[in-house]
């Protein structure tokens, strides 16, 4: 039987292996398009745009030979995951709340792609965190405006794709408006992506910048009153403006553009799958949509667990998506941390037992830094150590302060940015 540092050990590499699946150096070449004629304008957003882009330009430059001055772009990207991505400038803004830097590159994204012309390839690299660094507010709307739209939505346990179809009427890019921008002078149009949505629907992913869209402003102001909402007078003003209302399917804008998803949370949870396998697990997945309030899944898990456990099974839980969490409390501590604690206060310390939770692109909320925790281990001795530090556990979860109990167990799982994004990957080790 492992003990418990073996079992970390274990619970990493599994994690690893799903991340690594979906890494743009290894997967993205393959789905490039040829060179144009003219010029490749690469426009990133996400938490992979820097890895996307630089993978990109590796790619034209070594193995096609294209000339570095034909390749030009803006990739914007979360503080903190920049990389070097030759002639493509690297810019780094704010998430999940959008900044000042995320509003000045987003303009020069929308001038890139309307002064891109027939011969030119315009290729959209598009990853998870791309709805808040592509920031282009619709006319009247300040930035101050839509991050405090932001917060509240974020704060009331709103879903992404909820967040997403609001955002979406609020701006100049999002919801196939960039498509609008790069189509007017006759570019091609090549959309790659990375998803990180639960069913890899296309119009969510970043927002859906390139691809028609099928919410609607009716959709996005039933979302903030059901959420509860007080909206800024201009945001009020915007969702009530039909000028506003994105391009459906069937705009010209979309005619002859392409778009593919190159990584699926499916795919790298199956890459997990695989590594557990390897370990010596027999695989429950429970597949890579799983949505829901984190506490409520965990509690759900922990039973599946135990189950496995009083019936003597040697088995993996395996499970993607992306959780929320409803704020009652003043602690720190993102999704998969909450997720984790729920479910050791759910399994109550039983032996042979183990778990880790983390965010794929290597941050789990809090400050909203790179230095954030990816998520936590769960071990047997949890509650133990805790109790015997003088931390209750119960109290900790009612105060959404996950960050603080797994930081002063040292049980927090810090990957650092992994410049790739496909939601959730929560692992339970049975046996």
């Amino acid at each position: 039987m492992m003990d418990e540092a073996q079992t970390k050990r274990c619970l990493e590499e599994i994690f690893t292996a799903c991340v690594g699946a979906a890494h743009p150096a290894k997967i993205l070449a393959e789905h490039l398009p040829e060179p144009p004629t003219g010029r490749i304008v690469v426009l990133a957003a996400g938490k992979a745009a820097a890895s996307m882009a630089s993978a990109a330009f590796e790619h034209y430059r070594d193995i096609c030979g294209l000339d570095p001055a034909r390749i030009t772009g803006v990739a914007v990207t979360r503080e903190g995951y920049a990389l070097p991505a030759g002639p493509i400038r690297v810019v780094e803004a704010g998430h999940p709340l959008p900044n000042e830097a995320g509003l000045a590159a987003t303009e020069e994204v929308l001038e890139l792609a309307a002064g891109a012309g027939e011969g030119d390839l315009v290729l959209a690299l598009i990853s998870g965190g791309g709805s808040a660094n592509w920031l282009a507010p619709a006319d009247g709307v300040s930035l101050a405006d839509k991050q405090a739209v932001t917060k509240a939505l974020l704060r009331s346990g709103a879903g992404i794709g909820e967040i997403n179809t609001v955002r979406k009427h609020l701006s100049r890019i999002k919801g196939g408006r960039l498509a609008a921008a790069a189509r007017v002078k006759g570019a091609r149009l090549v959309t790659l992506a990375i998803s990180d949505v639960p069913g890899d629907d296309p119009s969510v992913i970043a927002s859906g910048p390139t691809v028609p869209d099928m919410s609607t402003l009716a959709e996005a102001l039933a979302i903030i009153e059901s959420r509860g909402i007080a909206l800024p007078e201009s945001c009020r003003a915007a969702l009530n403006d039909p000028a506003n209302e994105s391009p459906k399917p069937g705009d010209p804008a979309f005619a002859g553009a392409e778009f593919a998803i190159v990584a699926t949370p499916a795919e790298a949870l199956a890459a997990a799958a695989q590594a557990a396998e390897a370990a010596g697990y027999r695989v429950e997945n429970l597949g890579a949509d799983v949505e829901g309030e984190a506490r409520d899944i965990a509690a759900e898990h922990a039973r599946l667990a135990l189950e496995a456990r009083a019936r003597g099974e040697k088995l993996a839980i395996l499970s993607g998506g992306e959780l929320t969490v409803t704020i009652r409390g003043e602690g720190k501590g993102g999704p998969n941390q909450e997720y984790a604690l729920a479910l050791a206060v759910a399994l109550k310390g039983e032996e042979g037992i183990a778990a880790l939770s983390g965010d794929t692109d290597g941050t789990d909320g809090g400050t909203g830094l790179a230095t954030d925790p990816a998520g936590a281990f769960v071990l047997p001795s949890t509650l133990e150590r805790a109790r015997a530090g003088g931390i209750d556990p119960t109290a900790a979860l009612a105060d959404n302060d996950s960050t603080g109990f797994f930081t002063a167990l040292g049980d927090l799982l810090e990957p650092g940015p992994t410049h790739t994004n496909v939601n959730d990957c929560r692992v339970i080790l049975v046996g």
